[in-house]
């Protein structure tokens, strides 16, 4: 295993380490894996982004984990094993496993509707634009919680379209970190859908709405629940949805221009402790951290003798739920892949323009994070990094530079 050259401080004893090898041993070449990390280095030095982490595991073992370039532009403290990153939609796995811990233990079905936990669901209508004008139809059938997990729900992003809906979105309190998981679901409800529930896959604010079902159906907070069942057992002490003014000096921080476009680049403090806790994007981690939530999942559900999730439920998570019949919009769904409850899921050996493995699974954060488990390779990869705009380019490099490694 390698680590970073540049002094810094140790991974806190608080989060345990992984199981580590030699790259040899697992079956990766050192001499590709270095040849990744000049890579990245190379994108440090052209302003790219800040820095990164990347950590490689194979055989659930380590087999590289590297810091490169500087945490934060404004400061001249070098990226960190341990620094601590917004991971924004990769908080929809582990919350997705949570709402799964729930079917497990009897309390909800996939196919029960939403509107069994939250009434504002009942009765809801999908915005039709006919005429130049915005027309409400009922819905053909309920949003059921399957729809909210592979987003096939009707409901979606304000900064996925500019439609008559989305601009609804846009006008609204929606992004407000201010207001309750409750009071978020109850606007988002008296919205209109894009689309049928079930006919389309739209990236959304579904797993929002699940947080809300996990506090409705568990009675406790949406942390207090994740940390009880998930973040504890796993020991992702680093994971929450704020962290404290003790670690202010563990930050990664993105440029505050982004260096392709120009435009500014805003994202939430961390030390500020929300009223919302965003089912879909409001966690923060670090690299270590969260390699011991994809090192469970591929074990099948435990880590350490603790049982997260039942191996038959995760396989069930991991497959394709869309199929053909389903519309993917959007263009976070490359081609050749499908999504389950919770991740994306390839299809296709070909197609996509990166490698990977039929059955892979993953997701990605819109600031730069990004993970997968490939099952065939027995390989998965954590990858963070604060860099909105180049987030696509990066997910598509690393790919590229990891399977390289695969001997």
């Amino acid at each position: 295993m390698t680590v970073q050259a540049a002094p810094h401080a140790a991974i806190t004893p608080k989060t345990p380490s992984l199981p580590d090898a030699k790259p040899e041993t697992l079956g990766l070449s050192r001499p590709r894996l270095q040849a990744m990390s000049d890579a990245f280095r190379r994108e440090v030095d052209r302003g790219t982004v800040p820095g990164m982490t990347v950590l490689v595991a194979r055989r659930g073992q380590i087999g590289w984990f590297e810091a490169l370039g500087k945490q934060s532009p404004a400061a001249s403290a070098p990226m960190a094993l341990d620094s601590i990153f917004r991971i924004f939609s990769m908080t929809k796995p582990i919350v997705s496993v949570g709402v799964m811990t729930l079917v497990e233990d009897g309390h909800l079905l996939l196919s029960d509707p939403v509107a069994k936990f939250i009434p504002e669901f009942a009765d809801q209508k999908v915005g039709v634009v006919s005429g130049g004008k915005l027309e409400l139809v009922p819905a053909k059938r309920a949003m059921t919680v399957q729809d909210l997990l592979r987003h096939t729900s009707g409901l979606t992003y304000e900064h996925q379209g500019d439609g008559p809906v989305h601009k609804i979105y846009q006008d609204s309190r929606v992004r407000s970190r201010r207001i309750s998981n409750a009071e978020h679901a109850a606007l988002v409800a008296s919205f209109p859908l894009v689309c049928h529930p079930g006919d389309e896959f739209n990236y959304s604010r579904s797993t929002d709405i699940l947080g809300r079902i996990i506090e409705v159906v568990s009675g406790k907070s949406l942390g207090a629940y994740l940390a009880e069942r998930i973040l504890a057992p796993l020991q992702m002490a680093e994971t929450g949805f704020s962290t404290s003014e003790a670690n202010a000096g563990r930050l990664a921080e993105p440029f505050a221009d982004d260096p392709w476009t120009g435009d500014k680049v805003a994202l939430f403090n961390m030390l500020e402790q929300p009223v919302m806790e965003s089912g879909g994007g409001g966690l923060v981690s670090t690299t270590m951290d969260y390699a011991r939530f994809a090192l469970m999942l591929r074990n099948g559900g435990t880590l350490d003798g603790n049982r997260i999730i039942g191996r038959k439920t995760l396989e069930l998570m991991a497959s394709d739920h869309l199929g053909p019949h389903v519309a993917i919009n959007g263009t976070l769904l490359s081609p050749g892949h499908g999504f389950g409850l919770g991740f994306a899921v390839r299809r296709d050996a070909g197609i996509a323009p990166f490698p990977g493995s039929i059955g892979q699974y993953f997701w990605s954060g819109i600031a730069g994070t990004f993970f997968w488990i490939d099952p065939k390779e027995d390989l998965f990869t954590v990858f963070m990094s604060q860099g909105p705009g180049q987030r696509d380019f990066t997910r598509t490099l690393v790919r590229d530079l990891v399977y390289a490694a695969v001997d």
